[in-house]
């Protein structure tokens, strides 16, 4: 089960239209933005998703916001976390890596960049999940 957060509309269909050609077996849900993200999982602790997709810039709860308050429950701390943002920042990056994410993805221009990525994060879970986490490791680069 995987979950993006994500505002931007076409950003979303992107995403979903790549698993699918990826045909790769995993449920893909959405949500608009980071309030809609927290009341998700709250509403469905029973069946959380191994994977968030999170955006940063998002309306009402940011993704710093959200990456926050998920590694704050002790529920939702094994749930892989990967920062999908067109930022390049330093300074997002190092703070996402602090907050807990797993992996930084920035957005690919190319879609089949994009299926590379996703593919990538997707079959390389375990790398993602276990410690020791490294700030070189963070940057998914394909």
């Amino acid at each position: 089960k995987i979950l993006l957060a994500d505002d931007d509309e076409s950003d979303r269909l992107l995403f979903t239209d790549a698993f699918k050609d990826l045909k790769i077996n995993a449920k893909i849900e959405t949500v608009n933005d980071g309030v809609e993200l927290i009341d998700y999982l709250v509403k469905n602790q029973k069946s959380l998703p191994e994977f968030i997709f999170l955006d940063l810039n998002m309306p009402r709860k940011d993704g710093k916001e959200c990456l926050n308050e998920i590694r704050n429950l002790l529920k939702m701390r094994e749930i892989i976390i990967a920062i999908y943002s067109t930022s390049a920042s330093e300074k997002d990056i190092e703070e996402t890596f602090v907050l807990g994410a797993n992996v930084y993805i920035q957005k690919p221009s190319d879609y089949k960049l994009l299926m590379l990525s996703l593919e990538t994060v997707v079959s390389h879970a375990n790398v993602y999940k276990d410690p020791p986490f490294k700030l070189e490791n963070f940057i998914l680069k394909v």
